[in-house]
C-alpha cells in the first residue's frame, strides 16, 4: 500500500486520503496529528467542511442543510459528527489511518469537546464517567445493514484493550472480549446485499471493570437470531460465514469425518443465494481466525468437533429428500444422508427417519402419530435445521459467557464492587420492498430505542437545566409511545393478537389475523390496511399486508408466514429424537424438560418482546451514549454519497428528532472558564488578564460584544448561547482579533526574544572575556616560569660541562646531544660522495663516527640496491681504473666522468673474414689503434680485439698479430698525458717477434679492458721519463717521454721514439 499522508484543515482536523478498516463497513473518523484542538476550531472553516456538531446548524430544522453538512464533512474523509453527545458516523467504505495508538492516546483522558468527533471519544468519555462517577454506562450503536455497527463495536472494544490497565489475568479477559466477535460473526453474520458482513442478530455485550478501571469480565445477550437464512437466501445472498469457511478451511481429515465435499455447491441450504464465492470474502483465512479464536475463550478440541459435528448436521439436513408413498406419506430416499445425520448428531438413525417423515400427537393422554406429506416433510426437515442451529448459536453465546464470566478474588469490601459498560450492536430501522416477521420485530425494537432515546435526552436536558438554574422550556417533540403502545399493550396490540392467534384452537391462518387486526385496531390512527383505506392509498396496499406509521415514517408489512414464524414449531417427535442425542452440546440445547412440560411454549414474538423489555430495563439503569451509523450508498463504494439513501436513513434513524431535542433549548453551552479563556481577548477589560469571578467576566465580554438579554442565558457554572449565529458571531470577531493579536504578539515576542538574545550574548562575551584573559595570564606565568628554569640549568650545565655526568650539567649535556641530533638529522649527507658531516661535542665523538659509519654504510647499501647490472659493471671497471691510474698518470681525471663502453667498434667495422675467423671466440671488445714499428716508428692504423683468451690485432682482413693472455707479461704507460702504451709479450714465445708499441685515443678505458680481460690489473707499468720495450732477439728500443706544449710522436737522432705530451696537472 502507498504510504498516506494527511492534509491539514483548519478545522483542527486532518483529512486523510486512506486508512484502515475491513470487508461492508469501516467505520472511521478523523482526528487532529498529534496537537489537541478544541472543538470551537472547526467554526471558521465551515463553509467548507461543514461543522462538527449539527447543533450548530443556523437552519437545525432543515433536513437539506443537515444532509449538506454530512455531504461536505464526508467529502473531506471527516465522517464522524456530533449532535450534541449523539455521534453520527458515515461508513467511508475505504480505509482510513485513525485507530492506531497514537490516534487512541490522542483521546484518551480528553474532554469530550477538546477534540475532534471520533468514535474513542465517545467510548473514553464513557469510561471516564464510569470511572469518576462509578456508575454503569452502555453505548448503544445503530444502523441499516452495512453501516459499520459491528466495525463500531470492535473498534470500541479494541480501544478499551489498548488503553486500560492490564495484567496477566486481564490480558487474558482482553482476548477472549476481542476474540468473541470473530466468533460470532462466523455464526450470526453473513452476506446480504447490502453488506458482506451483515450481522443477522442483535448483540449486547456487557463488560465489566474493577475499582483499577481495568476490563475482568463480560456478558453477552444475543436477539432474534435469523434463523430463516437457514433453510432459505435470497438471490445474491448467503448462509451463515460457517458454513463456507468449514468447507473452504477445513482440513482434509475433518471433513472426512464429517461427510462433506470441498464444494459448496453440493449442499441445498447453500446454493439458493447463488452466491456462494465472494471475491471479497477470503473464507479459508477467516476459518482459521474463527478456530484460533475458539481456542482464546477456552474451547476444547472435544468441544470444537462437537459444534463443528452440528453445523455439518445442517448441511446433511438440507440434503434430505422425500418421495411419496402409495398412501401420499414422505418417505425418505437419501438413506447416506440419514446415516450421516445420525452419526453426527449422535441419535439412532430409524428413530431420526421416523421422526423427519411422521408427527406425533398426544390428545386425552394418546399418542398418536401421523405420516407427513411431502410438504408437511421438508418443513419438518429446516423446522429441525432451524432449531438445531439458533439453539446451538444461544449455546455458543452462553459458553463465550462462562469464558468471559468474572471470577471474583477479592472479597475485601469496595475492592470486590465491579462497574459495568454495556455495547449493544443492534438493527436498525429497516424498510425492505417485502417487510415481513423479522422487520416487524425490528422495527418495533428501534421504536422502543427511540422511546428510550428521547426520554434520556429530554431527561438529561432538564437536569443540566435544573442543575444550572436555568428555566426548562417545554421541548415539542413526537412521542412514539403510541406506536409502542399500538404493538405492545395488552389484548389490543399487534403482539397480542398474533399470539392470540397462534394459540386459539381452529384452523388459524395469516389472514385470519389480518382479519382481527382491522377488527381490534382498525380506528388507530397509525394502522392501516387495504379493507380500511380510502381508494387511493389501496392502490398502494395488497390485501394481505398491513401499514404502520412509525416515528421514521410509513412500512407496509406482509402478514404471509407471520403465524407460522412466531409459532417456530418444533414437532414432538423431533424433539424426543434430538432429547436423545449423544452430542454433548445438543444434549444441553434440547431439555428433556421440554417433553414433560405441557405448557405451551412463548411464541417467539412474546420471547422477543420479554428480552426487549429487559434489555430496556437494563439500558435504563445505565448511562447511555449513542452511535448512528449511516451508509453513504448500496454500492459499498468509496467517496460516493447517495443523498436519496441517506435522506432515508436520517429519517429512520429519527436524527432530525435528535436534533430539534437537542436544539430546543440552547444550541451551545460552555463552562465559564473555559468561553471566557478563548474569548478574552475580544473585550479591553478582560484582556490579557481577568482577577474576578469567570462569570463576571464573561458577562462583561457579552456586553462588549452587544450581544441581547435573549441571545443567552447565564446558568451557575455555564453560560448558554440560543443561536448559532451568536455563536459564529463571536468566532468571526475572534478571527479578526486573531490577526491584530498575532501582530502584538510578535512584535513583542521580537523585541522580548531580541533583548534576551542581546543580554546573552553581552553575558557570554563578557565570560568569554574574563576566561580568556586568565587563561592567557596563566599561560604566560607559566612559560615565564619555565623560561627561568630552562635559562638556569643551561647556565648551570655550562658551568659544569666538563665534569662528569650529574644533576648540576645533565640537563646542558642532554641538550648538547639533543641539538647536535636534531643538527645532523638536517645536515645528514645526500649521496656516497658527500662527505660533509656536523663536528660532534666531545661526549658524542665516537657515537657520531659510528653514526657516520652507519650512514655511510646505508647510502652503500642503499646506492648498491638500486644499480642494475650494466652498471654494476661500469663501476666495478671504473673502480680497476681508479686503482691502476688514480695520481699517476695525467689524463685519467677526464676519462673518470666518461662512461666506458661495451665496445669501440661495431660489427659492421669489422671485417667479415675476421668475424669469421673468430666465430668460435667471443668478442669482449674492439678498439681502433695506432700501431708503431719496432725499427723505424712507423704509424699503421689497426683493430685491437678483446676475446675471452688473447688480444689480436687485425689490418682490415688480415689477424697481423695475437698474443695470448699467458704470454702478456705486462703493460706499460707514461705517467704523462700521451696515449702510447706498449704490450709485453713473452720472449720465449718464438711466434712473438717482440713487444708492441701501440696508441689509442681511449688509453685509460683500453688499458683497463685489457688489464681486467687478461688478469694484469698487477701488471701494469706507469713509467715516467722513458719505457723500454723488446724489439727483437736480443734487442731493446726506448721511448722517450718529455712533457710539451702539444701532443708530438717522432723518432729521435738518436734512434729513440720521441713522444711530447702536454702536462694536465701534477701529481
Amino acid at each position: 500500500m502507498p504510504e498516506l499522508r494527511a492534509t491539514s484543515l483548519p478545522t483542527g482536523e486532518a483529512a486523510h486520503p486512506g486508512g484502515q478498516g475491513r470487508r461492508g463497513s469501516k467505520a472511521a473518523a478523523v482526528g487532529s496529528e498529534g496537537v489537541r484542538l478544541e472543538m470551537e476550531s472547526a467554526l471558521t472553516a465551515r463553509d467548507r467542511v461543514g461543522v462538527q456538531d449539527f447543533v450548530l446548524l443556523e437552519n437545525f430544522t432543515s433536513e437539506a442543510a443537515f444532509i449538506e453538512n454530512l455531504r461536505k464533512r464526508f467529502k473531506e474523509n471527516l465522517i464522524y459528527t456530533y449532535i450534541g453527545s449523539v455521534l453520527v458516523s458515515v461508513n467511508p467504505y475505504k480505509e482510513l489511518e485513525i485507530y492506531s495508538k497514537q490516534h487512541m492516546d490522542r483521546y484518551r483522558g480528553v474532554s469530550f469537546y477538546e477534540v475532534s468527533p471520533h468514535l474513542y471519544a465517545i467510548a473514553d468519555n464513557a469510561y471516564r464517567s464510569l470511572r469518576t462517577e462509578r456508575k454503569d454506562q452502555c453505548v448503544l450503536i445503530s444502523g441499516e445493514s452495512g453501516a459499520g455497527k459491528t466495525e463500531a463495536t470492535k473498534k470500541v472494544l479494541q480501544y478499551y484493550a489498548v488503553t486500560c490497565p492490564a495484567s496477566e489475568q486481564v490480558e487474558t479477559i482482553k482476548d477472549r472480549l476481542l476474540q468473541s466477535n470473530p466468533v460470532l460473526e462466523a455464526f450470526g453474520n453473513a452476506k446480504t446485499l447490502r453488506n458482506d458482513n451483515s450481522s443477522r442478530f442483535g448483540k449486547y455485550m456487557d463488560v465489566q471493570f474493577d475499582y483499577k478501571g481495568a476490563p475482568i469480565g463480560g456478558h453477552i445477550l444475543n436477539y432474534l437470531l435469523e434463523k430463516s437464512r437457514v433453510v432459505h437466501q435470497n438471490h445474491g445472498e448467503r448462509n451463515f460465514h460457517i458454513f463456507y469457511q468449514l468447507l473452504e478451511g477445513g482440513q482434509d481429515d475433518l471433513l472426512r469425518r464429517l461427510g462433506l465435499e470441498r464444494s459448496p455447491q453440493q449442499y441445498h441450504f447453500l446454493v439458493k443465494g447463488q452466491c456462494a464465492k465472494v471475491s471479497s470474502i477470503n473464507d479459508k483465512s477467516d476459518w482459521k481466525v474463527v478456530r484460533k479464536a475458539l481456542s482464546v475463550i477456552n474451547f476444547t478440541d472435544n468441544e470444537v468437533e462437537d459444534l463443528l459435528s452440528i453445523v455439518a448436521s445442517v448441511l446433511h439436513l438440507g440434503n434430505v429428500q422425500f418421495a411419496a408413498d402409495e398412501q401420499g406419506g414422505a418417505q425418505v430416499t437419501t438413506e447416506s444422508q440419514i446415516k450421516y445425520l445420525a452419526r453426527l448428531l449422535g441419535v439412532e438413525s430409524a428413530l431420526l427417519r421416523e421422526a423427519l417423515t411422521h408427527k406425533k400427537i398426544i390428545a386425552k393422554g394418546e399418542e398418536l402419530v401421523s405420516p407427513l406429506n411431502l410438504e408437511q416433510a421438508a418443513y419438518a426437515r429446516d423446522a429441525l435445521a432451524k432449531a438445531i442451529y439458533g439453539r446451538t448459536f444461544s449455546w455458543l453465546v452462553n459458553k463465550i459467557n462462562r469464558s468471559l464470566e468474572y471470577k471474583e478474588t477479592e472479597l475485601l469490601g469496595w475492592r470486590s464492587s465491579c462497574s459495568v459498560l454495556g455495547l449493544l450492536d443492534i438493527y436498525g430501522f429497516e424498510v425492505f420492498q417485502h417487510n415481513s416477521f423479522e422487520q416487524f420485530c425490528i422495527n418495533y425494537c428501534n421504536e422502543k430505542l427511540q422511546q428510550l432515546f428521547i426520554e434520556l435526552t429530554l431527561k438529561s436536558e432538564q437536569e443540566e437545566y435544573e442543575a444550572e438554574g436555568v428555566a426548562w422550556e417545554t421541548v415539542p417533540y413526537f412521542n412514539n409511545k403510541i406506536i409502542c403502545d399500538l404493538v405492545e399493550e395488552k389484548f389490543k396490540g399487534i403482539i397480542a393478537i398474533l399470539d392470540e392467534e397462534c394459540l386459539r384452537p381452529g384452523d388459524a391462518t395469516d389472514a385470519t389475523f389480518l382479519e382481527k387486526l382491522e377488527e381490534t385496531i382498525k380506528s388507530h390512527p397509525h394502522f392501516l390496511t387495504h379493507k380500511l383505506a380510502d381508494a387511493k392509498t389501496r392502490k398502494s396496499l395488497g390485501r394481505e399486508e398491513f401499514r404502520l406509521l412509525h416515528y421514521a415514517g410509513e412500512v407496509t408489512y406482509s402478514v404471509a408466514g407471520f403465524l407460522d414464524k412466531n409459532n417456530d414449531l418444533l414437532f414432538r417427535n423431533l424433539k424426543e429424537a434430538m432429547c436423545n442425542s449423544e452430542n454433548p452440546i445438543l444434549t444441553q440445547c434440547f431439555d428433556r424438560t421440554e417433553l414433560t412440560d405441557k405448557k405451551r411454549p412463548e411464541t417467539a414474538v412474546t420471547q422477543f418482546k420479554t428480552s426487549l423489555s429487559k434489555l430496556m430495563e437494563i439500558l435504563m439503569s445505565k448511562e447511555p451514549s449513542y452511535i448512528r451509523c449511516i451508509k453513504p450508498n448500496d454500492a459499498k463504494q468509496p467517496g460516493r454519497f447517495d443523498e436519496v439513501l441517506i435522506r432515508h436513513q436520517v429519517k429512520y434513524l429519527g436524527l432530525m428528532e435528535n436534533l430539534r431535542v437537542r436544539r430546543a433549548g440552547f444550541a451551545y453551552r460552555r463552562k465559564y472558564e473555559v468561553f471566557l479563556q478563548r474569548y478574552k481577548s475580544l473585550c479591553p477589560e478582560t484582556w490579557p488578564l481577568w482577577d474576578g469571578r469567570p462569570q463576571d467576566g464573561v458577562a462583561l465580554l457579552l456586553n462588549h460584544l452587544g450581544c441581547k438579554q435573549e441571545e443567552y442565558k447565564m446558568g451557575r457554572t455555564k453560560i448558554f448561547i440560543r443561536f448559532p449565529k451568536t455563536l459564529f458571531a463571536t468566532e468571526d470577531a475572534l478571527e479578526v482579533r486573531k490577526q491584530s493579536l498575532a501582530t502584538e504578539i510578535q512584535a513583542s515576542w521580537r523585541g522580548f526574544h531580541q533583548r534576551k538574545k542581546f543580554q546573552e550574548m553581552k553575558h557570554s562575551a563578557t565570560t568569554i572575556q574574563s576566561w580568556w584573559r586568565g587563561t592567557l595570564g596563566r599561560r604566560k606565568a607559566t612559560k615565564r616560569k619555565w623560561a627561568v628554569e630552562t635559562i638556569r640549568r643551561f647556565i648551570q650545565g655550562f658551568m659544569f660541562r666538563n665534569q662528569p655526568r650529574g644533576p648540576e650539567n645533565e640537563y646542558f649535556l642532554d641538550y648538547i646531544r639533543y641539538s647536535f641530533l636534531m643538527t645532523l638529522k638536517r645536515r645528514l649527507p645526500k649521496n656516497v660522495l658527500d662527505k660533509s658531516w656536523p663536528v660532534p661535542p666531545p661526549s658524542l665523538k665516537e657515537a657520531s663516527q659510528l653514526l657516520r659509519d652507519l650512514c655511510m654504510q646505508n647510502m652503500v647499501w642503499s646506492y648498491c640496491k638500486r644499480i642494475s647490472p650494466e652498471w654494476k659493471q661500469q663501476l666495478e671497471q671504473k673502480a680497476v681504473a681508479s686503482e691502476i691510474f688514480k695520481g699517476k698518470k695525467d689524463n685519467y681525471p677526464q676519462s673518470v666522468p666518461r662512461l666506458f663502453l661495451y665496445t669501440r667498434l661495431g660489427s659492421e667495422e669489422i671485417n667479415a673474414k675476421i668475424l669469421q675467423v673468430m666465430e668460435s671466440e667471443t668478442l669482449k671488445y674492439a678498439v681502433p689503434v695506432v700501431k708503431y714499428d719496432r725499427k723505424g716508428y712507423k704509424a699503421r692504423p689497426r683493430q685491437l680485439l678483446l676475446t675471452q683468451g688473447a688480444v689480436v690485432l687485425v689490418e682490415e682482413a688480415k689477424v697481423k698479430q695475437r698474443i695470448d693472455y699467458a704470454n702478456l707479461t705486462g703493460l706499460s704507460v707514461s705517467s704523462l698525458s700521451d696515449n702510447l702504451f706498449v704490450l709485453h709479450v713473452l720472449r720465449q714465445d718464438n711466434k712473438q717477434k717482440g713487444d708492441v708499441v701501440l696508441q689509442s685515443d681511449f688509453v685509460i678505458e683500453t688499458l683497463t679492458k685489457i688489464a681486467i680481460c687478461a688478469d694484469k690489473v698487477n701488471n701494469v707499468n706507469i713509467n715516467q721519463g722513458s719505457i723500454k720495450f723488446a724489439v727483437g732477439q736480443g734487442k731493446e728500443g726506448i721511448i722517450d717521454f718529455t712533457s710539451g706544449s702539444e701532443l708530438l710522436i717522432a723518432k729521435a737522432k738518436n734512434g729513440h721514439l720521441a713522444v711530447v705530451a702536454p702536462r694536465l696537472n701534477s701529481r
